[in-house]
């Protein structure tokens, strides 16, 4: 970095150690060259050009907030609507074969919102799939406050709206005017299906109640390790209701934790 120091393998692990501590988030010493650029930025803005001057405000700041900020550029958030999108298909039909049976009341969670699209993608799925929606309610939560703010606008340039189909496009969300680009927000009805919220996934037991019906836990729990991972388990799995279920990332290995749950296809998990 131009006029910067180097991030040393001392600072680095001091950073990577933090993080751990703060978010659960385990960071291996390939990702140095990553930490320091995405610090960098966040450096850049501050106008603080030593990685040790970085950490030593970071760890002064009593309100937290440049911890929150660190946070958020350690943070991957890549999302999009539909992704994994046999996911939101298996949940329209679990969710129509519980409401045949005469359940009406439904609670989803998101547990990593990024910019929304996942916990939009569960509202219009629930939207299209049930008649009734008085009693269906989602909690979409992340870490990063930033993409919290993102999410509860709900407004997107209409090339985010591309695995969506027109049909749903125009049934569910309006356009918004006065943009540079075409944009559209998720309506009203939509947006009130659902509560964004800050929770740190590291540091279980988390203040809902249960019992959930599904959770989707997805492309998440790749960035912490074993021991981070059992915790936020053990608590998913009680935080379901019996025969509820979760959903992870495909790419999620998660053999040998599992201990509650048990497997209904790859990344669908059932709680015994």
């Amino acid at each position: 970095m131009n006029g910067y120091t180097f991030l040393d393998d001392h600072t680095f692990r001091q950073f990577a150690e933090l993080i751990y501590k703060e978010a659960g988030i385990h960071l291996a010493e390939h990702k140095q060259a990553l930490v320091s650029a995405r610090l960098g930025k966040r450096m850049r803005l501050l106008k603080i050009s030593d990685f040790d001057d970085y950490y030593a405000y970071v760890q002064n700041d009593r309100s937290q907030a440049e911890l929150s900020q660190l946070l958020d550029a350690i943070s991957t958030n890549v999302t999009f609507f539909y992704r994994e999108a046999d996911h939101f298909d298996m949940l329209s039909s679990l969710v129509r074969k519980w409401a045949d049976s005469g359940q009406n009341r439904f609670r989803v969670w998101c547990a990593a919102a990024s910019t929304g699209e996942e916990p939009y993608t569960l509202a219009l799925t629930l939207a299209e799939t049930l008649s009734d929606l008085r009693d269906v309610k989602i909690l979409a939560t992340d870490i990063s406050t930033s993409v919290l703010n993102i999410a509860r606008k709900g407004e997107y340039e209409v090339k985010k709206l591309e695995k969506i189909s027109k049909k749903l496009v125009q049934k569910y969300f309006s356009p918004v005017q006065g943009k540079g680009v075409k944009t559209y927000q998720v309506q009203k009805h939509i947006k009130d299906l659902i509560t964004f919220t800050w929770l740190n996934l590291s540091a279980p037991p988390f203040p809902m109640r249960g019992p959930l019906d599904v959770i989707f836990c997805r492309n998440v729990m790749i960035y912490f390790d074993n021991a981070v991972r059992q915790r936020l388990l053990d608590e998913m799995h009680r935080l379901l209701k019996p025969g509820g279920y979760l959903m992870v990332g495909h790419a999620e290995s998660l053999s040998g934790l599992l201990s509650g749950f048990k497997s209904v296809r790859p990344s669908v998990y059932i709680k015994q």
